[in-house]
């Protein structure tokens, strides 16, 4: 079943999480036509390669071309609309930058396999269930709705500038009327009344000028209040967000909505302001004794600035963080002379902007890295397909310096996975006679200069992520704090469900935390230490609890990604577990699971039984690593399996996957190929020799219901085996079997 598929069959409050990310940029008729294409594609590393980018968008193309035509001759009217729409969309915006809607696509199945993998879960984890707060959604409801209503304000007070205006004038043209009069003129009785109609005129002119600087002063001080809160709340909540996602969590949405926001409220302090430079305009035509604005101008006007100034710090973000094209999901760990690519947005979106705001990127104030590449660049609105004011840095490359002794700093293990970095930004906006400058920063990063630090450098980034919303933070690990357990288990099955396409449930989690803490624990609000997971051996093993699991993500996403995801694999239960599932199941049922002392390993455990048909036997092969599984597939293993037990002719003891599925039928689909038959040296193959294929066999004694040596598992092909039967009885063959053992 495609992965679409299965989205298509959540239930409503799931499929209104995938509404969500699907957009103008993507839309999602395009997702429903062509979803086994589009999951057939690897987006992932089109994402960060160009010319790959470029080819899978023509070929995107190409298949809604094929989807119009056949739209076409059904008379659809509406789906042919759509679909030019979406072509024209596809050609236009993304022909420049093909990388952006590969990075879009791959997102978005991305986070339809994180959502399928929640929905599989018996609850909603702690840090999910934050984010998804619907306080926090109201909130953003109600910002949108007091900026709406603000730049209403701020347009009624243009009127009323535009009413005050038109007053003074007319007031003017009569005054100056009256003052050209003879002096003979001006004690007439019709004059007399124009003195007084005018002076009716001024007083309205003083009462409006009042009513207008009070409807400014109310519309500053509406922005003001918004902007101190709630609008402060919601970048933080993005920003929190934004964290979150970087370790695997939820896609971080909401970012085009703060923009609308900040451009809103800049456009009604730009509006503001002019109504200000209008009224300064009027007083020089025209002032009083008790002119209101003169005394309240100069004060309001030093506070659209200041909110000007906090807006426009506020709205210099970094988009996307820190990352090397070559792992895009471990960002913010880069390695030396490495390219990695950062994104930066300008909240406030104006035409005036466009390509006149140069940003400039540096490394911390160390002094121990310098960055490498195109560090200045302009921000514009044209390389973005949603068309913000945003720059993207793409081939910049940190390098470390060398101390003045002529040799590298330090770079052992702990610099390597706990010191902290950030790349830092600073640009310049010079904008209406304003000039603002600008900083923001990266969440820390962690430098590394060897590819097998990754592991641990990318376990720094998850705990510091994990543990504090704190976004400079550089000394964290100085003193690491714990993390609640529950939280932690939480974003462990993240790491499965972003990296492998399937997350963990409840059952694979309580191993995780019993691995962890030694025992069952009720993990609610366990805290664990940094440590703990990071640092200390697992007892009785050389590795420490992180390496572990990263081997087995490892192991999965090269070697049995197709299982995983189809959720074959079990993977995480323990020995004892084990055989409490398997003990009571048909002889031949099997299950798989993660090895706990083999590094990257995994293994199969079947249930067997004794022949009085009392008591049952339990066999594990064993654990397969990535050496071997790179030379046969984990499925053909499965499928070819073969046990010689004393003098029975070799056969497959795997028969049913726990609970009760047909191996045929749960792996069937996965086979390379049709079974192997026995093959005579006349059937094709170089001619001369007899074709082969290895297969795996294991010895197991009468008396043992333990796996043998690692050396049991040999490699013996039909072929040759059927040569051995002709020329050797199975007596033979087991004695040759046995002596090939005691010498291994």
């Amino acid at each position: 079943m495609s992965q679409w598929s299965q989205v298509q069959q959540l239930e409503i409050k799931f499929l209104e999480q995938v509404d969500q990310f699907y957009d103008d940029n993507f839309p999602m008729e395009i997702r429903h036509l062509l979803a086994q294409w589009i999951e057939s594609q690897d987006w992932e590393a089109a994402a960060n390669n160009e010319a790959m980018a470029m080819i899978l968008l023509q070929n995107l193309v190409i298949q809604v071309d094929e989807q119009l035509d056949r739209v076409s001759q059904e008379k659809n009217l509406l789906l042919i609309h759509n679909l030019k729409r979406v072509r024209k969309l596809l050609q236009g915006k993304y022909h420049g930058n093909p990388m952006h809607i590969a990075v879009i696509i791959s997102n978005c199945l991305r986070e339809e396999r994180r959502i399928l993998a929640a929905a599989s879960m018996p609850v909603q984890g702690p840090l999910e269930k934050s984010l998804q707060n619907s306080v926090v959604s109201e909130r953003q409801r109600n910002v949108e709705h007091k900026v709406s209503a603000i730049k209403n304000s701020a347009q009624m007070t243009d009127q009323d500038v535009k009413y005050l205006e038109d007053l003074q004038e007319e007031f003017d043209f009569r005054y100056k009327t009256i003052q050209s009069l003879e002096q003979n003129d001006k004690n007439s009785a019709l004059i007399k009344q124009e003195m007084l109609a005018l002076q009716a005129m001024l007083n309205t002119l003083d009462y409006k000028r009042k009513e207008v600087l009070s409807k400014i002063g109310r519309v500053i001080h509406e922005i003001d209040m918004l902007m101190s809160n709630m609008l402060t709340e919601e970048l933080l909540d993005w920003k929190r967000r934004q964290q979150i996602a970087c370790i695997g969590g939820p896609l971080h949405g909401g970012l085009d909505q703060l923009q609308n926001c900040f451009t809103l409220l800049a456009e009604s302090l730009f509006q503001v302001r002019r109504q200000l430079e209008k009224l300064d305009e009027l007083l020089t035509r025209l002032t009083y004794d008790g002119d209101p604005i003169p005394v309240q101008r100069p004060q309001l006007l030093e506070k659209v600035n200041f909110l000007l100034y906090n807006l426009f710090r506020n709205s210099f973000v970094v988009e996307r963080q820190p990352c090397m094209p070559t792992h895009p999901q471990r960002p913010m760990v880069l390695k030396t002379l490495i390219q990695f690519t950062v994104k930066l947005r300008l909240l406030i979106k104006l035409p005036e902007l466009n390509y006149q705001i140069r940003v400039k990127a540096t490394i911390d104030n160390n002094r121990r890295f310098v960055l490498c590449g195109t560090h200045v660049k302009a921000m514009n609105m044209d390389e973005s397909a949603n068309g913000s004011l945003s720059v993207e840095f793409r081939h910049l490359q940190p390098k470390e310096m060398k101390t003045s002794a002529g040799s590298k700093g330090n770079e052992g293990p702990h610099m390597v996975t706990e010191e902290l970095h950030s790349i830092s930004f600073e640009t310049q906006v010079c904008l209406y006679g304003l000039t603002i400058n600008l900083e923001t920063s990266s969440l820390p990063v962690v430098m590394i200069s060897n590819v097998s630090q990754l592991p641990n450098a990318w376990a720094s980034i998850i705990w510091y992520n994990l543990s504090t919303n704190d976004p400079q933070n550089l000394s964290f690990f100085n003193n690491p704090p714990a993390a609640t357990l529950s939280q932690l288990l939480e974003v462990l099955s993240w790491q499965f469900s972003s990296y492998v396409g399937r997350g963990l449930n409840s059952e694979q989690l309580n191993m995780l935390a019993e691995k962890l803490m030694g025992q069952q624990v009720s993990y609610n609000d366990y805290q664990l230490s940094w440590a703990k997971f990071c640092k200390e051996h697992l007892p009785g093993k050389s590795f420490t609890f992180w390496v572990w699991l990263e081997a087995i993500l490892d192991l999965i996403k090269k070697h049995i990604l197709p299982l995983w995801i189809d959720g074959y694999v079990m993977g995480f239960v323990s020995k004892e577990k084990e055989r409490i599932l398997l003990k009571d199941k048909t002889p031949g049922t099997f299950l798989l699971r993660f090895s706990e002392s083999n590094l990257g390993g995994i293994t199969f455990t079947w249930v067997d039984q004794l022949e009085n048909g009392k008591y049952v036997t339990f066999h594990s092969v064993e654990p397969y690593n990535k050496g071997r599984l790179a030379a046969l597939p984990f499925a053909d293993i499965l499928r070819d399996y073969k046990v010689i037990m004393a003098d029975n002719v070799p056969e497959n003891p795997l028969k049913y996957l726990y609970p009760d599925i047909p191996k045929d039928k749960a792996f069937g689909k996965h086979y390379s190929c049709q079974p192997n038959e026995v093959s005579k040296p006349s059937d094709g193959g170089v001619k001369g020799y007899v074709p082969s294929v290895f297969i795996p066999v294991s010895k197991i004694l009468n008396d043992s219901t333990e796996p043998h040596s690692p050396s049991d598992l040999l490699p013996m092909s039909p072929s040759v085996y059927a040569v051995l039967r002709e020329h050797l009885s199975p007596t033979a063959i087991e004695t040759a079997v046995s002596c090939k053992l005691s010498h291994s």
